[in-house]
């Protein structure tokens, strides 16, 4: 579990780091559309270890 909980921490930094940058910008900005794709990347590896 120990590997699971750490996924479960990058996931909420991920996720807050998204919030942080897409504040007055637009969801096709760059830097959005690249800490999207990091955060869809850390949640299909979680979806896949809990599977």
């Amino acid at each position: 579990m120990h590997e699971l909980e750490k996924l479960i921490k990058e996931i909420e930094k991920l996720r807050l780091y998204m919030i942080q940058i897409k504040e007055g910008k637009s969801f096709t900005d760059p830097e959005v559309v690249a800490a999207s794709q990091q955060l869809d990347a850390a949640l299909n590896k979680y979806q896949e270890m809990v599977m």
